[in-house]
C-alpha cells in the first residue's frame, strides 16, 4: 500500500483501509458504526477516504497510548 498522492481524494475499500491502518476489517466496520469514519459512496461496496482512515487510526492509537504508527 502506497501513501503517495492526495490522500483527501484517495478512496480505499474496507480491506485496503484495514491494511493501511494495521487493523482488521472488523475494526474498520466498528469505526464506521461509531461514526469515526464514513463511507463516501452510498451504493455498492463502501469506500473510505484515506485521510479519514488514517486520522481515525491515529486518534485510536493516541487514546490507547500506543506509540507506533500504521505500516504499509
Amino acid at each position: 500500500m502506497h501513501l503517495d498522492g492526495d490522500l483527501t481524494h484517495t478512496l480505499w475499500t474496507t480491506a485496503e483501509a484495514a491494511a493501511a491502518a494495521g487493523v482488521s476489517p472488523d475494526v474498520i466496520y466498528q469505526w464506521k458504526r461509531r461514526g469515526k469514519i464514513r463511507p463516501v459512496n452510498r451504493r455498492g461496496w463502501p469506500r473510505y477516504r484515506a485521510l479519514d482512515v488514517l486520522h481515525a487510526e491515529q486518534a485510536t492509537r493516541q487514546r490507547a497510548g500506543r506509540t507506533y504508527a500504521a505500516t504499509c
